[in-house]
C-alpha cells in the first residue's frame, strides 16, 4: 500500500511518534509533519521513552529533560502534542502498553469509538519491530506508517511482511522526507563543539546549552520539575 492509497476517513485518526528524542531535530518534525498530512492525521503525538530498554548499553538525558526539549521543539503546531506518560512510568518503556492506553483515553472520550491509531516509525525501528514486547498485539492495536532515514525502506519492509504477513493491509511507506539526522550525530556535534544550528530547532539548542547537554558524553544532571 502507498501513502496515496491511504485516504482520511470520519473516523479519528492520530499518529503515534515515539523515541528517545535525546534530542529531537528537525528529522522528527518533518517525518511527523508528513505523515500528518499523507494519511490525514487529526494529531501527531509525539511519545518520549522513559527508559528506553533498547539503549540500556549509553546514558540517557534525565526523562523530563528529553520531556521539555520535545515540548519547546514542537510548540507553534497545533497539530502535534507531546505525552509524557512514558517518562513518567516506572521501570522499562514498552510500546504495547503506551498505544493501548493512548487508544482507551481517546476512546472514553471521543464518542466512544476507538480511534485509527497510526504508528510512525523508521525503517531501522521496524527491522527491529519483532523484538518488541508484543508486536503482534500492537499490530492489532495499530497501523503502521514507515518512514525511510537517509535511505529506501523497502528491504526492511519485505523482510518485516515476511515474519508479520497480516500486516501488508496494515502498513504505509512514505517516499520522503529522506533527512539523514540522527541523534547520535547530534550529540557528537556538540562533543566536538561544532554547529547544531538548522539540525535542531533553536529553543532546543538553547536548552542543550542551558544544561550544557552532551558536552562530555556523560548523561547530565536531572532537570528541575519546571524545565
Amino acid at each position: 500500500m502507498s501513502a496515496a492509497d491511504a485516504r482520511p476517513t470520519p473516523a479519528r485518526r492520530i499518529g503515534v511518534l515515539g523515541g528517545t528524542f535525546d534530542p529531537p531535530h528537525v528529522a522528527h518534525l518533518a517525518i511527523a509533519e508528513e505523515a500528518r498530512e499523507a494519511l490525514g492525521l487529526e494529531r501527531v503525538v509525539f511519545v518520549p521513552a522513559g527508559e528506553p530498554w533498547q539503549k540500556a548499553d549509553r546514558a540517557v538525558s534525565a526523562g523530563r529533560l528529553r520531556l521539555a526539549m520535545v515540548e519547546r521543539a514542537i510548540a507553534g503546531n497545533a497539530s502535534f502534542a507531546v505525552d509524557g506518560r512514558e517518562v513518567g512510568r516506572q521501570g522499562p518503556s514498552y510500546t504495547v502498553e503506551t498505544v493501548e492506553s493512548l487508544a482507551a483515553e481517546l476512546e472514553a472520550a471521543v464518542t466512544g469509538a476507538a480511534p485509527e491509531t497510526w504508528l510512525i516509525l523508521s525503517g531501522e525501528a521496524l527491522r527491529g519491530f519483532h523484538t518488541w514486547r508484543e508486536p503482534e498485539r500492537i499490530l492489532e492495536l495499530a497501523r503502521l506508517c514507515v518512514v525511510p532515514r537517509g535511505g529506501d525502506a523497502r528491504d526492511d519492509v519485505g523482510a518485516f511482511l515476511e515474519r508479520f504477513p497480516v500486516a501488508a493491509d496494515r502498513l504505509v511507506v512514505l517516499d520522503r522526507p529522506r533527512l539523514a539526522i540522527s541523534s547520535t550525530e547530534i550529540r557528537a556535534r556538540v562533543r566536538a563543539g561544532r554547529s547544531i544550528r538548522y539540525l535542531v530547532p533553536d529553543a532546543v539548542v538553547a536548552l542543550i546549552a542551558e544544561y550544557a547537554l552532551y558536552a562530555d558524553g556523560r548523561a547530565p544532571v536531572p532537570a528541575p520539575a519546571d524545565a
